[in-house]
């Protein structure tokens, strides 16, 4: 993984600083005056974490933001009951819903989860997209969002975690391992290449499968492309499929 430094906001806001100093003491990033020409940077701006890609002025940071149009057009609009990942985690008929999302990402498909009842764990290794999540959340409750109080943040190899994990029942795990995109949206093509940029492709996705089974009281759902092999070549008991996408669904002896 790359070198990743964060630096001081260019309007010396006394708040935003004090932000980023939090922020990198805790996630251990180096902080500095001034970005380097050729990396990528975390950036506080209007108050909100982004990450940035020095090298590239005309893309834009990236930042998780769950108050964003679509998350509370989401939430707004039956909270997305009706969407494929919340089809497949199984919630219907169940009560106080724990799911781990082993592979957050930028957060959405756990937002979405969160926003119908779930109660989402997002366990994430890379501190910077920890931090950009972290981050999200705490925006999320400073708007005073009630859906940031069902959702928690993990650091550390999902694998690990989840093999030894001690932080009470899980009913379903959540896996949507990164895959290069073919869309061609703007908004897509900034996000991948900046997350590929930072962590390339999960290698190691198929490492995930076993202990999310072992784990999971009801079900694992594995988010594909269409045309993409079931991961660990493990044949799901049913699929779900979108426009776009298939949602592999593991139910639990």
């Amino acid at each position: 993984m790359p070198d990743v430094t964060m630096f001081f906001p260019h309007n010396g806001d006394a708040a935003e600083v004090g932000l980023a100093e939090r922020i990198a003491e805790k996630w251990q990033f180096n902080l500095v005056q001034n970005p380097p020409s050729q990396a990528l940077a975390l950036v506080i701006e209007n108050g909100q974490l982004s990450l940035k890609d020095c090298g590239d002025p005309k893309q834009l940071p990236v930042s998780v933001d769950f108050l964003s149009g679509s998350s509370t057009y989401r939430q707004q609009h039956g909270g997305g009951k009706g969407e494929p990942v919340v089809k497949a985690i199984g919630l219907k008929g169940h009560d106080n819903y724990h799911v781990i999302d082993a592979t957050p990402g930028l957060g959405r498909d756990a937002f979405v989860l969160a926003s119908v009842g779930c109660h989402v764990t997002m366990i994430e290794r890379s501190p910077v997209v920890a931090a950009l999540l972290e981050d999200g959340i705490r925006r999320l409750e400073e708007a005073g969002n009630t859906i940031a109080e069902r959702l928690t943040l993990c650091h550390g190899n999902s694998a690990q975690v989840m093999q030894y994990w001690d932080g009470g029942h899980v009913d379903a795990v959540y896996l949507d391992p990164m895959f290069p995109h073919r869309k061609k949206s703007a908004l897509v093509k900034k996000e991948m290449r900046i997350f590929q940029q930072l962590l390339g492709n999960d290698e190691d996705a198929n490492l995930l499968l076993p202990p999310a089974l072992a784990l999971a009281k009801h079900r694992v759902v594995v988010k594909r492309p269409n045309n993409a092999d079931v991961l660990n070549g493990h044949k799901p008991s049913m699929a779900i499929t979108s426009k776009k996408h298939r949602f592999d669904v593991y139910i639990s002896p």
